[in-house]
């Protein structure tokens, strides 16, 4: 594994550990000089989005990516920031009168993060990467696991449209059985499985399709699937399988 692959984050689950940083942007450690007391805390940065707004019409418009990506993810970028200064605060002061307030917001933000970083990689422009099929080892254990590839993008699609307000659909690797599992997150971080690695994940959040799709979420999801960046999932696979 390099050294960028060891450089990672794990800001909604301990289960995201073994999951490489190729999802954020460089993040490290930061401890300034005034703030020792409060402990190492990390400066969490936007990730760099990998095509322009508009590379992935007509499945995904172009308002829609920016606003997702400019207004939506940055947000969970910040509120993490904030919500983990908090924390550290209050560590220092030995002031935890409100611990579960300032945790439930490290998951949240902290989950969004995480999910939309991977969330923009596993996508692709129709043609340059992005639809078709898997191949290679990641179609192998797709059929392994599931029969056929047929029947994971219909289990998967399912999952992600019946998910209660909003939320993911999601594809993991589980490593106790060395099996590839879907799953739903409501929101970034509740109804999550413990002991799991997010390969794939589709974002069924309003924000994310309605603008095009208004409440038609079946509609989003089929057309997702022209976009899905199968090199990118098998990158994690096979870092998750690490």
């Amino acid at each position: 594994m390099t050294t960028d692959r060891r450089k990672f984050i794990s800001s909604a689950s301990l289960a995201t550990l073994a999951l490489t940083s190729s999802a954020f942007a460089a993040e490290a450690p930061i401890l300034p000089e005034d703030q020792k007391s409060l402990g190492s805390t990390t400066k969490h940065e936007l990730p760099t989005l990998p095509y322009s707004y508009n590379a992935l019409e007509p499945y995904i418009d172009a308002q829609t990516m920016e606003i997702h990506y400019t207004k939506h993810h940055k947000a969970y970028v910040d509120g993490l920031n904030k919500a983990e200064a908090e924390v550290a605060k209050a560590r220092a002061a030995s002031d935890f009168a409100l611990i579960q307030h300032w945790s439930k917001q490290c998951a949240f933000h902290g989950g969004g993060h995480f999910l939309h970083s991977m969330f923009w990689k596993v996508m692709a422009p129709n043609g340059k990467g992005g639809g078709g099929e898997p191949t290679g080892k990641l179609a192998d254990k797709i059929k392994e696991d599931f029969g056929n590839v047929e029947a994971c993008k219909k289990q998967l699609s399912a999952a992600a449209i019946a998910v209660e307000g909003s939320g993911w659909g999601l594809l993991h690797y589980r490593a106790s059985d060395q099996r590839l599992i879907i799953g739903q997150a409501e929101n970034q971080h509740k109804l999550s499985s413990w002991g799991v690695i997010p390969i794939l994940g589709i974002d069924v959040w309003e924000h994310a399709y309605y603008l095009k799709y208004q409440n038609k979420r079946a509609d989003y999801v089929a057309a997702w699937w022209n976009v899905v960046n199968w090199t990118e999932v098998a990158k994690n696979l096979e870092i998750a399988m690490k």
